[in-house]
């Protein structure tokens, strides 16, 4: 009994906590050691027995107080439920230490870890927190992990909400979501926010929620059976909350090393004088502004180089949404899009943009529909249509072809050449080992019609790794044939990755930034996805082909085809 009323302590229920501190006293009066033992109680409780504990304990009875247990630990925070399922810490201990030092997830226990401040609760002592230190890390090694775009669309509709709150100064996603990983461990929002009762409370009332926790400040909810974490940190020091949860832990240990150089000490609570006064910041920026640095982007957060090339003013301003002009790659009903070239373009409209590519699949590709030979001239027709109709932005008339299996192209020349761009994808192994599918891409890369390869690893998140080839040859190959190589925004691409984004870059190769989307609606979020993508690779507008004028793009389209 005492279990579950720590349970309802840990998830923040006052009311159930209450009642089963209650009914562990009521059973402790009657000397009722088990759950078993208590049938007879219902048949003649005693006079002035509480109704609400009665029902409880004959719910335990009934279905049995394990059952009970192990419904209520299923609905704490997901991190404190796997460290006590690790054995390392009991539930009582865990209450203790959610009291002591509001712990809700394996972040705010490394803290407590880092800092050294687990050990100081009562009943604790340095050889358990070593083993919950040993836990930590096999639990967060094993944190099932979904893909970035599936946890964007989950976190979407409580960011959005919360910025419409006229009391917010900010809201952000924080942790792997916030920095764009392909696949994300935990969804946390952070915002800043005087009293979030209100906003907690229509939280809780969005369909599909469940509550997990809720403090005055805190809230965990179960969603489409995924855990969100949502923080309302005292908006004086929101800053430093931001920052310390959106990580990495790599780049928070960077800059806490650079904060000693700088005369301070930073922790997960903020940053402080070597005298101990708290440095307060509203925003992260006011941090990273105390130690002297720009504010670093939160996808190239890695711990790798970049506080150090913060230091010496060395960032680079990253692509961003605000440099898009236009979409090079999309699919409508002509393949298998789900929407109409002309609903696609009415959403190109919406989004402000200059330019849009219209790049159906060839017909020899896996895909429930494709172009044919035929239908480019009817499509072709189509298209002049809605140019007509809507002078305000410019519909370029492409194809996504796929590269055979002997390095020849989908359609023919007398087909290519009628598109107004041209992409060129390896949707298909054949059974090819590297050498031979690096022999595929170059015999498509230096055909004079080609202007770009798409999701050139052609990996499946999170099901399938990409081709096992030596790219820093492709983008080599991409330089010298003037070809374009895409970072692809489709959530099951995200092709190419940060890492190999950031290699064509410095190989001098030319990026798009594009959707590949298949519905209308998802235009936006795909586009984002992508430059998320692409920020992680250090991109910066000037490596990136769509962020310039459409006459530039037309440019280099034909300087490639004039090598015929």
């Amino acid at each position: 009994m005492q279990q579950l009323a720590a349970l309802a302590f840990i998830r923040g229920d006052v009311d159930e906590e209450s009642l089963f501190k209650r009914a562990a006293d009521f059973t402790r009066t009657l000397r009722i050691e088990s759950d078993a033992d208590l049938g007879p109680l219902f048949d003649k409780p005693p006079e002035g027995s509480d109704p609400a504990v009665l029902r409880r304990l004959r719910q335990m009875f009934e279905a049995g107080g394990w059952v009970l247990l192990e419904s209520m630990l299923a609905d704490i925070p997901a991190d404190l439920r796997w460290l006590i399922e690790s054995g390392a810490i009991t539930i009582e201990q865990l209450a203790a230490v959610h009291r002591a030092l509001d712990v809700t997830s394996a972040t705010d226990i490394a803290a407590a870890i880092e800092e050294k401040t687990l050990r100081r609760v009562a009943g604790f002592g340095e050889p358990l927190e070593t083993a919950v230190a040993a836990a930590l890390s096999e639990i967060r090694a094993a944190v099932p992990r979904i893909p970035l775009g599936r946890a964007m669309t989950i976190a979407e509709p409580f960011v959005g909400y919360l910025r419409s709150l006229s009391g917010v100064a900010w809201v952000e996603p924080v942790g792997s979501l916030r920095r764009g990983q392909d696949m994300v461990g935990d969804i946390e929002i952070v915002a800043s926010l005087a009293d979030p009762d209100e906003a907690i409370d229509h939280i809780l009332e969005f369909p599909d929620v469940s509550r997990l926790h809720r403090t005055a400040r805190r809230l965990y909810i179960l969603t489409e059976r995924v855990q969100v974490g949502v923080r309302f940190p005292e908006p004086s020091n929101a800053g430093a909350t931001l920052l310390h949860l959106t990580g990495s832990r790599a780049h928070f240990a960077a800059l806490q090393a650079h904060a000693l150089g700088a005369g301070f000490r930073l922790t997960a609570s903020g940053l402080y004088t070597i005298d101990g006064d708290l440095q307060e910041a509203p925003v992260e920026d006011d941090i990273y502004r105390a130690l002297g640095l720009p504010t670093i982007p939160s996808e190239i957060r890695n711990g790798d180089d970049e506080v150090a090339m913060a230091s010496r003013g060395d960032l680079p301003a990253l692509v961003a949404r605000r440099d898009i002009r236009g979409d090079l790659h999309m699919h409508s009903t002509w393949s298998d899009g789900r929407d109409s070239i002309e609903i696609m373009v009415a959403q190109c409209r919406a989004l402000g943009y200059e330019y849009m590519a219209i790049t159906d699949h060839s017909p020899t590709s896996a895909s429930s529909r494709n172009l044919s030979i035929d239908g480019v001239k009817r499509q072709a027709e189509e298209i002049d249509h809605l140019r007509e109709r809507h002078a305000d932005i410019a519909i370029l008339h492409g194809c996504e072809v796929d590269i055979l299996p002997d390095g020849r192209l989908d359609f023919p020349d007398r087909v290519l050449e009628q598109f107004d761009i041209v992409l060129v994808s390896l949707h298909e192994r054949a059974g090819h080992g590297p050498d031979q599918l690096m022999k595929r891409y170059e015999s498509a890369m230096r055909h004079p019609l080609v202007n770009m390869i798409t999701h050139p690893t052609n990996r499946l998140v999170p099901h399938r790794a990409g081709y096992d080839l030596d790219y820093d040859r492709l983008f080599e190959l991409a330089v010298e044939t003037q070809t374009i190589v895409e970072v692809d925004g489709a959530p099951s691409h995200l092709d190419l990755d940060g890492v190999l984004a950031r290699r064509a870059a410095a190989a001098g190769a030319q990026l798009a930034i594009d959707s590949d989307c298949h519905r209308a609606e998802l235009l936006e979020l795909q586009m984002r996805l992508g430059i998320v993508t692409a920020r992680r690779g250090w991109v910066e507008p000037r490596h990136v082909v769509n962020t310039r004028p459409l006459a530039d793009v037309r440019a280099a389209i034909a300087r490639k085809r004039a090598g015929r």
